[in-house]
């Protein structure tokens, strides 16, 4: 495996049938993903982004194996996921967005049971040794409903790391949990990854998909518009910004036809957001000196990835 991706997509589109007696455009139903490809290379933390409905949970249900895709092939770890299920199954595991376990078991039985599921041997589950590594282990006998949200949170992540799988896919793992607990689960994905896991991660917290990610696809209404690098899609950004503090109040905002955008930023303040393609922050700087303004004080703020997110969903 160590020259393949570890997952493959290719063509992958999925449309939904149309609700009984829809007629018009809606009779053919709904296009959930279209002709997606892109490789998910080994070893990395991948981030999977894209706004509200753009197709993220549909692709990742089709990994889980929960829906049926109409058309295209996707392999993973090496197996089809049509004519090797089993295997392709068995290399993947999926934490969802939504709470799912028996809350009336404790987090022991909870890895105990989902060993079972995958067929493991009493004398090969790793139940003890996963809740210390999610640093439940003091939980171990606890209902599980008694546990907190992150708690809960990084009891999905054992449940899906029961039968050792190469791949974690992490669906929005920290909606709705704190900044202490969010930052406990980003320790836990990172060292998962050190011990060679490979991770695919799907967050609305774009800073963290930054931080955290090797690379990043985009999907948007079904299609992949971006698959790079996270450091060649943050480059990607055309926009800049230069911050400046003047000597005097300003009732107004200075305006150029260069400038993409100018706001004032308290009494004395200006943010001048630019194309870097056309300007640079000195020829910003001299044009809103030939307006008059003296400047006390000036800072600069590239683009980061929800600029380019923005800019390529809008």
């Amino acid at each position: 495996m160590s020259n393949e991706p570890a997952i493959s997509i290719r063509n992958l589109t999925k449309r939904y049938a149309a609700p009984k007696g829809a007629k018009g455009a809606d009779a053919a139903g709904k296009l959930a993903l279209n002709d997606v490809s892109f490789d998910v290379p080994q070893g990395q933390i991948f981030g999977l982004l894209g706004p509200n409905g753009a197709g993220k949970s549909t692709l990742i249900n089709t990994l889980a194996g929960l829906v049926n895709k109409t058309s295209g092939n996707v392999n993973i770890w090496g197996f089809d996921i049509d004519s090797q299920r089993r295997n392709a199954s068995r290399a993947i595991g999926i934490v969802p967005q939504e709470i799912v376990f028996d809350p009336f078991f404790t987090p022991y039985e909870v890895l105990e049971n989902q060993g079972g599921f995958y067929g493991i041997p009493a004398s090969d589950r790793r139940s003890e040794e996963l809740l210390a590594a999610v640093r439940l282990a003091d939980k171990r006998d606890a209902y599980a409903r008694t546990l907190s949200g992150g708690m809960k949170r990084r009891l999905l992540v054992a449940k899906a790391m029961v039968h050792s799988p190469p791949i974690l896919v992490l669906d929005e793992p920290t909606a709705g949990v704190d900044v202490e607990l969010r930052r406990q689960l980003w320790e836990l994905v990172t060292q998962l990854n050190d011990d060679g896991v490979t991770v695919v991660l799907t967050t609305h917290y774009l800073e963290e998909a930054e931080e955290l990610c090797d690379r990043i696809a985009i999907i948007n209404h079904g299609e992949l518009i971006a698959d790079k690098p996270t450091r060649e899609l943050v480059d990607m950004a055309r926009e800049k910004i230069v911050a400046v503090t003047v000597d005097a109040d300003l009732t107004e905002a200075p305006s150029h036809e260069a400038f993409t955008k100018v706001e004032l930023a308290g009494e004395r303040g200006v943010e001048v957001t630019y194309d870097k393609d056309e300007l640079n922050a000195g020829q910003v700087l001299a044009i809103l000196q030939s307006q008059g303004l003296t400047i006390e004080d000036v800072t600069t703020r590239e683009a980061d990835l929800e600029d380019v997110f923005v800019q390529l969903t809008s």
